[in-house]
């Protein structure tokens, strides 16, 4: 089912980027037509989201989830997904910063489930934080492990809300907190996909501090030497549509 809602709503979301490309319209016109434009590309986008997350949902509650494990210099992975972002942080008025001290740490990623990893992250970093606020995401190696880090100067999550924040349908709540989108299961998500290259993620906080979520990832070669090729076909777009996606229900976008 939820490949057949997929595939017409990837032909609406085609159809309406070729109309704003190739028949531009003048004067009230185009300011009218764009502002339509706008609110349906936008909930399509929502909508793929939401399919998207049904789709991992199912395949990983029936153990059939496949990942593709490519080797991968994963400093220059997560950097390229943060670099990418900071166009859309900065409209909310917040600072997005890259910290490493490691030029490079090879290992065997699913290159796909990283990315999705990494813009949930930020793209919750970027709800529950005030303009004027500051994310950091960070990428060391300790002893045979890859450590990733995404923190924020946000609201906080309450201590007693810690422990079930990876649990599906809960969203966390409190009286800081905005009625903000979302359908609760980004993060079971993001800890299943963690669990697929056998590391763990656990999550530091305070209220009205911030938060930290912390990744751990064991450092593994893939056996075939199949590599990732960060300049491949479409490797940049591709990642802007992901973006696109993961940040749908938080920024105004463009047609």
């Amino acid at each position: 089912m939820s490949h057949e809602l997929k595939t017409p709503l990837s032909v609406i979301l085609g159809a309406i980027q070729l109309i704003s490309q190739k028949y531009p319209l003048d004067g009230n016109d185009r300011r009218k037509s764009t502002r339509h434009l706008i609110t349906i590309k936008q909930n399509c986008y929502r909508l793929l989201r939401l399919i998207n997350n049904i789709l991992d949902i199912s395949r990983i509650d029936s153990g059939y989830i496949k990942t593709n494990m490519v080797n991968c210099n994963i400093v220059y992975l997560v950097e390229d997904i943060t670099s990418s972002v900071i166009p859309y942080v900065e409209q909310k008025g917040l600072t997005l910063e890259f910290d490493t001290l490691e030029e490079e740490i090879i290992t065997a990623v699913d290159v796909d489930k990283i990315e999705r990893i990494i813009l949930n992250l930020l793209s919750n970093a970027v709800k529950f934080t005030n303009p004027g606020g500051k994310i950091t995401v960070k990428v060391a190696k300790k002893f045979n492990k890859v450590i990733i880090k995404v923190k924020d100067t946000g609201i906080g999550i309450p201590k007693n809300m810690q422990a079930a924040i990876f649990e599906r349908y809960r969203q966390v709540k409190n009286g800081l907190t905005a009625e903000i989108e979302g359908s609760g299961i980004g993060l079971s998500i993001v800890k299943s996909f963690v669990a697929l290259h056998n590391g763990v993620i656990k999550v530091r906080s305070k209220e009205n501090k911030g938060s930290e979520f912390i990744i751990s990832l064991p450092i593994q070669l893939c056996e075939e030497n199949q590599w990732h090729d960060p300049n491949g076909q479409n490797s940049q777009s591709r990642i802007i549509e992901a973006i696109n996606i993961e940040f749908s229900d938080i920024y105004s976008m463009t047609p």
